[in-house]
């Protein structure tokens, strides 16, 4: 037999470190080549790594939340023949013990515990109480075992006073129980480890929130002729070609307005104190998942009409629920959008996703009366809270670029016009 070792590999884009997101083996088991043995995490995706040997595992290179450099070793295998080890070791000399898995001790049975004396009723000892065929059901009604009861009648039987105490026993278990569960002192704590995406997101906030000095900007739009057009087309539509929701309408206005301001297309890089604007809008969508919060990114969105524009977020929401979003849909993009959805509120302050300059904020939509002229109409209003990076947009170009999409929205015709 001999010693199979994988180190962390080099997984591109100059990255020298990677972060242990999660194993999917453990010491003692057997693998096979090419099956997933953990998921490493860099600053942009999780990557998978298979295995490159068949054998059993005799150590794991690190814990959950630990960061592995490059070239450091990962998992080590026994495998047949003379492995890749050049001189045979024992494991635990050349792997810290503490994350090498003990050997699992022998089960110890434990002892068997006294049984306790019941007072029964004489028949109980052949499986039957003894109580009348009414307190039977009774007590069946109730969920009540009678073998359980010790009874105060000739021989044991039970009567009706033993099974009214029992039921009143019961209730007062119950309420005493419910309760408790209300107001009861909690005093428990627990202790969650910070790793994985969840590290990487409070990471990315805190350098967003170190490096950009923001300002929020929010601003009312109408949006009834908006959604009359969406529910039209819908209606037309959406049977062949997919329902739309409102973000579609939302990134092609915002791919129309950074046209007339592409500062705020762009972004910052700090130390080389330079600002890059592109024509190409990589629209980044801030998705949510069991995970945490994921950025995936169309790219090129001002190519997207409304129904490639719906299908791209779909299929980029998809992927990064599931875990299969690959590095390049996760990174790249030149501005995000935000939303909440139903839960969206009146007004929010999105923290830019860091190196851009800006993000859009959708909040949620609800009708309230509005004047138009004399008359009071029902309107479907909402919110957009955008964010800027004020070394880069000054507040009136972002109050005009907000307004720009304002009026796209509010005439939804001139999303189609050139």
């Amino acid at each position: 037999m001999g010693i199979h070792i994988i180190k962390m590999p080099d997984i591109g884009e100059g990255i020298a470190e990677v972060e242990l997101a999660g194993w999917h083996v453990k010491v003692g088991d057997m693998v096979t080549e090419d099956q997933p043995l953990a998921d490493v995490m860099t600053d942009k995706a999780t990557v998978e790594i298979p295995s490159s040997a068949t054998g059993k595992v005799l150590a794991l290179g690190g814990a959950v939340g630990e960061v592995l450099a490059v070239g450091a070793e990962l998992i080590r295998i026994e495998v047949e023949g003379a492995g890749n080890e050049r001189q045979a070791k024992s494991p635990q000399k050349t792997v810290p013990a503490a994350i090498v898995a003990p050997a699992t001790p022998a089960p110890v049975a434990k002892p068997a515990e006294p049984v306790k004396s019941l007072q029964i009723a004489p028949a109980a000892t052949a499986g039957k109480a003894l109580a009348s065929p009414a307190i039977r059901k009774r007590a069946a009604d109730a969920g009540i075992d009678l073998a359980s009861m010790a009874g105060s009648g000739p021989e044991g039987r039970i009567t009706q006073d033993d099974l009214d105490a029992t039921l009143a026993g019961k209730a007062g278990r119950t309420t005493q129980a419910a309760t408790g569960a209300l107001y009861a002192q909690r005093d428990e704590t627990e202790t969650i480890p910070v790793i994985g995406l969840r590290r990487k997101i409070a990471q990315k906030m805190q350098e967003s929130k170190q490096h950009i000095p923001h300002f929020t900007y929010v601003e009312e739009v109408d949006v009834t002729e908006l959604e009359a057009l969406r529910a039209r087309l819908n209606a037309k539509w959406g049977t062949s070609r997919g329902k739309l929701t409102l973000l579609p309408f939302i990134m092609r206005a915002l791919v129309l307005a950074v046209r007339g301001f592409p500062q705020i297309n762009a972004r910052y890089d700090d130390a080389a104190g330079a600002v890059t604007r592109f024509g190409a809008v990589h629209l980044g969508i801030a998705t949510q998942t069991d995970a945490g919060l994921m950025v995936p990114v169309v790219r090129h969105a001002e190519t997207c009409d409304l129904w490639a524009a719906a299908a791209a977020v779909a299929r980029l929401a998809d992927a990064a629920r599931s875990g299969k979003a690959t590095r390049d849909e996760l990174s790249g993009s030149t501005i995000t959008i935000t939303s909440l959805g139903a839960l969206g509120g009146i007004a929010s302050t999105p923290v830019i996703n860091y190196p851009e300059v800006a993000i859009v904020g959708i909040n949620r939509i609800v009708e309230r009366p509005m004047f138009q002229g004399a008359a009071v109409v029902p309107r479907k209003l909402m919110n957009l809270s955008s964010a800027f990076d004020h070394r880069v947009v000054d507040g009136m170009h972002a109050a005009e670029f907000v307004q720009a999409m304002r009026g796209y929205l509010e005439v939804p015709a001139t999303l189609f016009i050139e």
